[in-house]
């Protein structure tokens, strides 16, 4: 993006100066035209590079930008003057990285790109479900609509990510808590008993005796253990970030005792949702089967839609190429197939969807509670198992003086 400094006279007369971001001269001065400005004098007075966005762009930043451009260009807005709007209201400091992709879709709008193929060229940010609902919206004259389903869409994927993290958050600091404070007493309170049993010159309880062999062998080597943890940690995560790691993680994580049919039924509503929002804005099917299933979010359901996709371009029909797939449950099945007769897929997927985020806010909130005394249970515990091992000899007193003085 360049940076110019320009004079321009408004529709009142008056002369008035700023800074607009452009591709080139021609866009800032198209720019500044549709915002009913006559340029006077353009000057470039900085250049940055073209590319990816400085600053991040969050979830929320995205679900309002959608949103009101939705309703910009449902008022009759033109769409290169609602994304100028956007432009110019996106806080240069905290949205940054909004700014400059609104500024750099608008001025390749404005060059004649349709909006579909200009916002395709920052895939970091507008994913291929994003582009293709959007491209499907502006053949069909319904990009307001297809903007405010995108919006809501957008919004219902945000809400359920944001109570799955608060719903992990609970437990992650207790473990935290219970981690620091075990590793305290080990360090700093243990070797002061230890140094008060050691003049009983006897021999200690087994619990005591082994809580001071553990508490002796992490001071000495700490530092091992601080590099063995790291290391397990960074390797751990660099294997899940290679492609194998993925497709063995995801399998697992659908075994897991409690949180497998969780992850299912997250899998499954995003299947679901993403489906019935495609089928509803006219998107080919094939090209909807490819979308769901990069969107899916895990290896098996990945898999599985491509062999539905590759059954359904073979003729069959979607009912029957999901039941030969064991991942999709016989309610969703049954509610497709009755789709399929009726011609209103999309509305059993979307009902489907709901249900399965019912169902998901069930499944947090009793794992929440059924977390929460579970994990004050493990902390008292250790805890205690601590306090009682270092209390033990005293406890015992009597037999540890007789056993010195023998």
């Amino acid at each position: 993006m360049l940076t110019y400094a320009y004079q321009a006279r408004d529709a009142s007369g008056k002369t008035v100066s700023g800074i607009q971001e452009a591709l080139n001269e021609d866009n800032a001065i198209n720019t500044l035209m549709s915002r009913g400005l006559m340029v006077l004098s353009l000057q470039q007075k900085a250049a940055g590079k073209a590319g990816s966005p400085r600053g991040k762009i969050t979830e929320t930043d995205l679900v309002l930008f959608t949103r009101q451009l939705a309703t910009m260009v449902d008022a009759g807005l033109p769409l290169v003057a609602g994304l100028t709007a956007l432009y110019e209201q996106a806080d240069p400091k905290k949205q940054a990285g909004l700014r400059r992709v609104v500024g750099e879709v608008s001025a390749l709008v404005q060059q004649g790109d349709s909006f579909f193929e200009a916002i395709s060229k920052h895939p970091t940010v507008f994913n291929r479900l994003y582009v293709s609902m959007v491209k499907a919206g502006e053949s069909g004259g319904l990009l307001s609509e297809i903007l405010d389903r995108l919006a809501s869409f957008l919004e219902s994927a945000a809400r359920l990510k944001k109570k799955i993290k608060s719903a992990m958050t609970y437990p992650v600091i207790v473990l935290f808590i219970a981690f620091s404070i075990t590793t305290f007493l080990i360090v700093k309170v243990v070797p002061v008993f230890g140094e008060i049993f050691a003049d009983f010159g006897a021999n200690l309880p087994a619990p005591t005796q082994f809580l001071l062999d553990v508490s002796a062998f992490v001071r000495s080597n700490w530092y091992w253990l601080v590099g063995g943890i790291g290391g397990a940690f960074f390797g751990l995560k660099t294997f899940l970030k290679t492609e194998k790691g993925r497709q063995i993680w995801d399998i697992y994580k659908l075994k897991l005792p409690v949180f497998g049919p969780l992850v299912h039924k997250i899998c499954m509503t995003r299947f679901a949702r993403t489906f019935a929002q495609l089928i509803r804005a006219g998107v080919p099917i094939l090209e909807v089967m490819a979308i769901v299933g990069d969107t899916s979010g895990n290896y098996v359901v990945e898999q599985s839609i491509k062999n539905v996709s590759n059954d359904i371009e073979k003729g069959d029909h979607l009912a029957s190429a999901l039941s030969r797939e064991k991942i999709f449950p016989p309610m969703l099945i049954r509610m497709v197939g009755a789709g399929e007769q009726t011609g209103k897929i999309d509305a059993m997927l979307e009902k489907m969807a709901d249900f399965w985020d019912e169902e998901i806010e069930a499944i947090l909130a009793a794992l929440t509670s059924l977390i929460e005394p579970l994990l004050i249970v493990v902390l008292g515990v250790i805890v205690g198992g601590i306090v009682i091992a270092m209390f033990l000899p005293i406890f015992k007193l009597n037999d540890v003086v007789s056993s010195s003085k023998s």
